[in-house]
């Protein structure tokens, strides 16, 4: 499988200068396993700059992609008007979502788009839109094994992983640590990962005092999960709005000291899983997260 980040950022777009090397764009992951399949991970800004790749790449060629989606805060949500996939006669997009409610996940990814939020509403979009309440039991898209366990966050959130080629990945985002029964689910769901990919919003003493509540988590549970489910690379994601470049740097050297195979999300980081190995980290291409010059 091979992992692109698209968007690392946490609760709103940070299109600013300081914090261009991880990139300011919210959550979008692009998953790709050996067979070619196309799986999005959220919605967020960074689903933006990912339709204008995949129309590049597609030609005239039809786009396929089963997307899922952990919760519908907009800032998991906000890109899907701005995909431009979307608009092309042709393409095909199958949403997905583990929902308690009949129309809840066909009316977040279109409500957002009537009057007077939006200037047109997603009637003028030419592609196929299926849409899936996927359940609490793992599915499979292609060979690929998409399972599903609940985190803490508000009005709910859903941690996935996807086990396909021999190799695993957990995107974790959006929970708060300290409710039993989530604790446990994360970890079971991280169990043995190949790389798990994990809400590190806030620092341990923000959860303490002002943030608590808020549905997030540190790089110090990070860590803790990491070691406690025997996973092989860490990704510490959703970074806070106001986190730059320069405090992101700071605190993954931290994380490092816990759990040296750590990395922190940015935007264009690739990341390729190959069959599980316990022997190595694995290896990320174009990492921002070695700073070549303080910007």
């Amino acid at each position: 499988m091979k992992l692109k980040f698209w968007g690392v950022r946490g609760s709103t777009p940070t299109p600013e200068r300081r914090n261009s090397r991880y990139g300011g764009n919210t959550p979008c992951l692009e998953l790709r396993p050996a067979n070619g399949t196309l799986l999005i991970l959220d919605c967020g800004s960074g689903m933006r700059p990912l339709g204008k790749s995949l129309l590049r790449q597609a030609g005239q060629d039809p786009i396929v992609a089963y997307v899922f989606l952990s919760h519908f805060h907009w800032d998991h949500i906000q890109g899907i008007p701005f995909f431009l996939p979307l608009y092309k006669k042709g393409n095909a997009f199958f949403f997905h979502s583990v929902s308690l409610k009949g129309r809840e996940l066909q009316g977040a990814v279109e409500d957002q788009m009537v009057y007077p939020y939006f200037p047109v509403d997603m009637s003028i979009m030419g592609s196929v839109r299926h849409f899936y309440d996927i359940g609490k039991k793992p599915i499979n898209i292609n060979d690929a094994i998409v399972s599903s366990a609940a985190m803490n966050h508000p009005q709910g959130c859903v941690a996935y992983r996807v086990d396909a080629d021999g190799g695993s990945v957990v995107y974790a985002t959006d929970t708060e640590p300290g409710s039993p029964r989530h604790d446990r689910n994360v970890r079971k769901i991280a169990h043995g990962a190949d790389l798990f990919i994990y809400d590190s919003q806030y620092t341990a003493e923000e959860l303490r005092g002002e943030k608590k509540g808020w549905g997030h988590s540190s790089w110090t549970e990070a860590v803790k999960i990491a070691q406690e489910a025997g996973v092989r690379q860490l990704a510490l994601f959703h970074h806070d709005p106001d986190r730059d470049d320069e405090a992101m740097d700071a605190l993954l050297a931290r994380a490092r000291e816990h759990f040296p195979a750590t990395i922190a999300a940015a935007e264009g980081l690739e990341v390729e899983i190959p069959p599980s190995s316990r022997h190595s980290p694995l290896p990320a291409e174009n990492d921002p997260t070695r700073p070549t010059r303080r910007r």
